[in-house]
């Protein structure tokens, strides 16, 4: 499969070099240095991967990844300042699935890529049915979810969460585990970065996300599905 990413920083030397290195490795790239372009250009074409700063012009990297969620559950990488762990937090409440502090290393950012890009399209590559749990309804192949008969917006992170825990109900799940499943082994999170996911997705599937039916705890071990 050939991947289409969109770069979203206003550093036009960084830009470059990302840009340089990802297409060496084959994939697509497009440049966009302000919010307002980038809008422009996911109109009018299609994406498989954007990574987005967080301090732009025009249009903040926060407000810029609502917008792409209220479209799209595409994978968005955030870049973020050392140091800045709100940052990080806020990116993955407004639906980020990954970040990076920047100065970064290319290697990293092209391991995450990858892994980011391997675990959205591969995951349900070879399924073809649609699964029903309850009000759930999973349509597979196209990664959309329908709650109570209406289409709930996820992004990819969220499905894969969804998606595992779905096909293994009653098994439980750790923090850890999770970050090792959906993330990779190479991800350097912690275990806020899955509570905030798991809460969102709460929200998302539960008529009472502060009951949920579904998606369970079990306290101080994980997380797990009730079918």
């Amino acid at each position: 499969m050939d991947y289409r990413i969109l770069i979203i920083d206003d550093e036009e030397n960084l830009v470059k070099g990302v840009k340089y290195n990802l297409e060496l490795d084959g994939y697509s790239v497009d440049a966009s240095y302000d919010g307002e372009d980038a809008l422009r250009k996911m109109d009018s074409n299609i994406y498989n991967l954007i990574i987005l700063d967080v301090m732009l012009p025009k249009i903040d990297g926060f407000t810029l990844l609502k917008k792409i969620r209220e479209r799209s559950s595409i994978p968005v990488i955030m870049l973020t300042a050392k140091g800045e762990d709100e940052d990080k937090v806020k990116g993955f409440e407004y639906g980020a699935d990954d970040y990076l502090t920047k100065p970064f290393n290319i290697l990293e950012l092209k391991a995450r890529i990858k892994a980011l890009l391997r675990r959205t399209y591969d995951l349900v590559a070879n399924k073809s049915e649609i699964i029903r749990s309850g009000d759930i309804m999973i349509d597979v192949p196209s990664r959309k979810v329908n709650v109570d008969g209406r289409p709930v917006d996820l992004t990819s992170k969220e499905f894969d969460i969804l998606f595992l825990l779905v096909t293994n109900p009653g098994k439980i799940y750790s923090r850890e585990t999770l970050l090792e499943i959906i993330w990779g082994y190479d991800y350097y999170g912690d275990s806020r970065t899955v509570d905030v996911h798991i809460r969102r997705l709460r929200e998302k599937i539960e008529k009472d996300p502060g009951n949920p039916q579904y998606v369970l705890t079990k306290w101080g071990v994980g997380y797990y599905y009730k079918g």
